[in-house]
């Protein structure tokens, strides 16, 4: 039950930081929607598994890139400031 919460929140919040970037067009806020709906799925994908196991080393490295995603637009957006 709590993963799905967590998969919720992760969509809302996709769904936030796509709406920033419509308005915006900055695409910090595409990434940052791309990080979220990346968690997301990969929330749903756990949860609908038969044993929850998040040990697996393919949702780390999904949880990677969508941290990484994170990241990567931050130091985008210091960078494109200069």
């Amino acid at each position: 039950m709590l993963i799905g919460a967590i998969a919720t929140a992760s969509s809302v919040a996709a769904l936030f930081f796509l709406r920033f970037w419509r308005s915006s067009g900055d695409r910090f806020f595409l990434f940052f929607a791309l990080s979220f709906f990346i968690d997301a799925v990969n929330r749903v994908a756990l949860a609908g598994r038969a044993v929850n196991n998040d040990g697996q080393p393919e949702y780390y490295l999904i949880r990677l890139l969508s941290y990484g995603l994170i990241v990567y637009a931050i130091l985008d957006k210091n960078r494109r400031r200069k």
